[in-house]
């Protein structure tokens, strides 16, 4: 059976990361823009990493420039901006395709387990997937849906 620590990605300074690195985590997977009508929302990503990274909880950041162009910027600029406009901590990494012939693997596995409204299709920015301490995904959640929104399903993930 897949699950996330079969991965690896691309940090946003250019090192290959195994994601085998979280094995034993709760890990929130978010498709992000810096150019988008929920880019604020890097903040409430943010304040779930430090509400919960003591307990063995991760966002993981992937950029993202196939819907509306809303990422145009290379890695160095995004890794500014997410710094600098919201304090990003959080492991960020290299811009990815999630949709399409060109997505990157992880994305097409977690589409794979947890379908949404638009199946084997990310909607838009800010897509968000709960990976469990098992490494297989628990949930996806629609890019309205407000990080603090996601609180509890968090917590219960940590309790597991």
């Amino acid at each position: 059976m897949t699950s996330l620590s079969d991965f690896t990605a691309r940090s946003i300074d250019g090192t290959d990361q195994p994601l085998s690195a979280y094995a034993g985590q709760v890990v929130l997977i978010v498709n992000t823009a810096s150019q988008c009508g929920f880019t604020p929302q890097y903040a409430g990503l943010e304040r779930l990493w430090q509400d919960h990274r003591d307990e063995g909880f991760a966002v993981l950041g992937f950029p993202c420039n196939q819907f509306g162009g809303q990422e145009p910027g290379s890695e160095t600029e995004i890794a500014e901006f997410c710094e600098t406009s919201f304090g990003v901590t959080f492991p960020m990494f290299a811009k990815v395709d999630v949709n399409g012939d060109g997505a990157d693997p992880l994305f097409t596995w977690l589409k794979e387990e947890q379908g949404g409204l638009f199946g084997d299709r990310i909607k838009w920015n800010f897509t968000k997937f709960l990976i469990g301490r098992d490494g297989q995904v628990r949930g996806r959640y629609a890019p309205r849906t407000a990080p603090a929104d996601l609180t509890s399903d968090i917590e219960a993930a940590l309790r597991a």
